[in-house]
């Protein structure tokens, strides 16, 4: 039996301010760090053998703050950009209720919630799954499957893309999927990574 915990990065400063993020490095608010540190008094029944994250500083500090308040400061950490959010191209920095304006509501809800149709010069939720899940099947699952216990600490589109394979999502599926900023989903799993039980730590 291994446990896997997937946790999606407190709210940043340009989540506060509606905007496109993707792969612009903007920190935590506030409110984001106490997601965080809540996040890691929820983990405290958990203990991790190492911790994956993304090469972006919100989810970095995130998975600092929770390990803090989780006593788990010393775990070994793997940081890699192939867990970054989606990259939204043209659309990043911009406000979502300004580009809505702009280009139409329903164009910007494609953009934002299709499975295979991406902003203008950047990533669709099938992209970013295109990184995220070889780099999963790759680095992470070997470990679970060894019957190590896991945190990945990542982005709403980097987490969402693994959720669909891990529960076996349709893109249709994957479309209404929102994950909370700060809110732990833990799965235990099988040798044969199938899951045992999923909850989430709201």
């Amino acid at each position: 039996m291994s446990t896997l915990v997937l946790l999606r990065h407190g709210e940043s400063q340009w989540n506060l301010e509606n905007r496109f993020t993707g792969w612009v490095d903007v920190p935590l608010t506030p409110k984001g760090e106490q997601e965080a540190a809540r996040a890691g008094e929820r983990l405290k029944a958990y203990h991790f053998d190492l911790a994956f994250t993304s090469a972006l500083k919100r989810a970095q500090e995130t998975l600092r703050i929770a390990l803090e308040r989780n006593g788990q400061v010393d775990l070994p950490i793997t940081r890699d950009e192939a867990l970054n959010e989606r990259h939204y191209g043209d659309l990043q920095g911009l406000n979502k209720a300004e580009t809505a304006e702009r280009f139409g509501a329903d164009q910007v809800k494609i953009w934002r919630r299709s499975f295979d149709v991406p902003p203008p010069n950047g990533e669709s939720l099938k992209d970013t799954a295109a990184r995220t899940l070889p780099y999963y099947e790759g680095q992470i699952a070997p470990l679970l499957r060894a019957g190590r216990n896991v945190l990945v600490v990542a982005h709403g589109n980097s987490l969402r893309s693994i959720v669909m394979a891990i529960d076996g999502l349709t893109p249709e599926q994957v479309v209404e999927l929102n994950l909370a900023t700060g809110v732990p989903i833990v799965y235990e799993m099988d040798e044969a990574l199938h899951v045992t039980s999923k909850t989430l730590l709201d």
